[in-house]
């Protein structure tokens, strides 16, 4: 039996209100419904009430302290006035408007720790994943458990670390793992009972279509799933990014492209099938897995609109591929500081420099370890049709073993790789997906060392956690600082805003902390009238 924590404190709950998948359909509002705030992965909401013009008013309203909380990864999920977030093993819901805590649910007999992305919700129910590989469907109104089902074995060298994706009646979930040996997958539960409903694996088996580009090595290939995906409903497609090979740094057992590692899936909702797939580093020796947001938009393209993914990669390039087919269409850099290939070829192949992979000795590539962006979510402004991606400039020196090493079963997770020899800088930078021209860059003047990601809005703003403890307000047509609050300690999580009783909030959750913001409010004194 598992333990379950259970803290309860007085809030209103909507009568028999639930969360329906024509809900987030529809995008955010005053909810925030999903990790990227729709389907779609623009994460950029309708509110008004803050703006160019008044965001220099913006004040902390309320912080709330997670506790034991080191370098959170959440990203939280509102409905109806109370905001989910999660921590390891745990999940907590919130009063969004005084962030007051209402319960929380810890998984303490956990085999593993690891990080959490956030949660995912349907119906009257929230879902998220423990370390070890199981995912928790709780009441939302009271944290009560309905069910947690396991899904993998840490005993095959995984652990979960992702927030779900609520689709249909499905709960969709990855699992990680991927720097020491597992063989990645999606599956699909069912929202009501936890029954896996299907299972799309990542490295295909001996004998499937794609195992002869493995070599010797295919077993424990990597492709980890450890970032949630995006979703077309006119097409009922998912749009799931693939972790890096394994091992990491020494291909010389896996000769061959490694399918389908370092890739964007293209799946079919109700079964799993793969309807296409693009890899965006063939063999890939430097750990540049293709884990950050595919964002689905539509753009003029040869005189005609065109729906197509949005793809930010590692690697240090930007691509944009047709949705329907996965069919390269083009790829610009994102990053100056890249030298490990010229450009990217008319299949959509890296034109590869030659001599650039990791040696025993340390070899200098660029991008980083790192790559030249990660899970940060970016947000498309939807008056422009610009995206703006947090992106690092960084080189780094790659060592490589002489031989496969073996399998790492009992790895915690939550690491970001080996520690660069150059810190690098952050850059915000917001680009043209019809041109892939960059608009403008915003520098970061930290120590390079935070994970946050983006926010926007529609009166034109963009919100973003910079490298210095601090959350940043800029305007998304020229990249001008606006507005900044300094949280003091590190961010590794991207911002949401949301509405509670008219009010206008965004939240981040810092290292430690989950901080919400609003409109400063002046306090209103009522007379004191004396009598004698």
């Amino acid at each position: 039996m598992r333990v379950t924590l259970l803290l309860l404190s007085a809030v209103s709950f909507t009568l028999h209100a639930q969360v329906k998948f024509e809900d987030i359909l529809k995008g955010p509002g005053d909810n925030w419904l999903t990790y990227a705030g729709d389907y779609k992965g623009l994460r950029n909401s309708p509110l008004k009430q803050i703006t160019k013009e008044n965001v220099s008013s913006m004040t902390a309203k309320w912080v709330y302290r997670v506790p034991k909380a080191s370098g959170l990864r959440t990203s939280p999920i509102v409905y109806d006035g109370i905001m989910y977030v999660t921590n390891t093993n745990e999940i907590r819901a919130i009063d969004a408007a005084s962030g007051r805590l209402v319960w929380a649910w810890t998984d303490s007999r956990s085999k593993k720790e690891g990080v959490n992305r956030g949660a995912a919700i349907l119906g009257d129910r929230v879902y998220f994943v423990t370390a070890d590989v199981h995912c928790v469907a709780l009441d939302r109104r009271n944290g009560a458990l309905i069910w947690q089902k396991k899904y993998g074995n840490i005993e095959d060298g995984l652990y979960a670390s992702a927030a779900p994706l609520a689709v249909k009646d499905k709960i969709l979930v990855g699992v990680a793992g991927g720097d020491t040996g597992m063989r990645g997958y999606i599956s699909a539960l069912s929202a009501a009972t936890g029954e896996e409903l299907w299972r799309k694996y990542t490295i295909p088996a001996k004998g499937e279509k794609g195992s002869e580009s493995w070599g010797k090595l295919i077993e424990y290939g990597g492709g980890a799933t450890w970032l949630s995906g995006t979703y077309d409903a006119e097409t009922n497609t998912l749009f799931w990014t693939t972790g890096n090979t394994w091992p990491d740094f020494y291909g010389g057992d896996r000769e061959g492209d490694n399918l389908y590692t370092s890739s964007l899936l293209a799946l079919d909702a109700d079964t799993g099938k793969m309807k296409w797939y693009f890899q965006f580093t063939p063999h890939d020796t430097h750990d540049w897995d293709a884990q950050s947001w595919p964002v689905l938009v539509e753009i003029p393209w040869e005189g005609k609109p065109r729906k197509v993914v949005l793809h930010a990669n590692r690697n240090g390039f930007f691509y944009v591929l047709d949705r329907a087919t996965g069919k390269f269409l083009r790829a610009t850099k994102l990053v100056e500081k890249l030298d490990w290939a010229t450009g990217i070829d008319a299949n959509g192949r890296p034109i590869v420099v030659p001599g650039k992979d990791p040696t025993p000795a340390g070899n200098r590539v660029c991008p980083g370890v790192r790559g030249a962006t990660n899970w940060m979510s970016p947000t498309v402004d939807p008056t422009t049709g610009w995206i703006s991606i947090v992106t690092l400039e960084q080189c780094d020196v790659f060592t490589s073993s002489s031989k496969t090493p073996e399998p790492k079963k009992n790895f915690s997770g939550g690491g970001a790789g080996p520690k660069p020899k150059d810190l690098g800088q952050f850059f915000l930078r917001t680009f043209d997906p019809k041109t892939g021209e960059k608009k403008w860059e915003y520098p970061m003047t930290g120590p390079a060392e935070s994970w946050a990601g983006t926010v926007g809005t529609a009166t034109g703003l963009v919100f973003v956690g910079d490298d210095d403890g601090h959350l940043v307000a800029l305007d998304s047509r020229t990249g001008k600082h606006l507005w900044h609050f300094n949280m003091g300690e590190g961010t590794f999580a991207s911002p949401i805003t949301y509405a509670v009783d008219g009010k206008q909030y965004v939240a981040i959750a810092s290292s430690t902390a989950i901080y919400s913001f609003g409109l400063f409010e002046p306090v209103v004194s009522t007379p004191v009238i004396k009598t004698k």
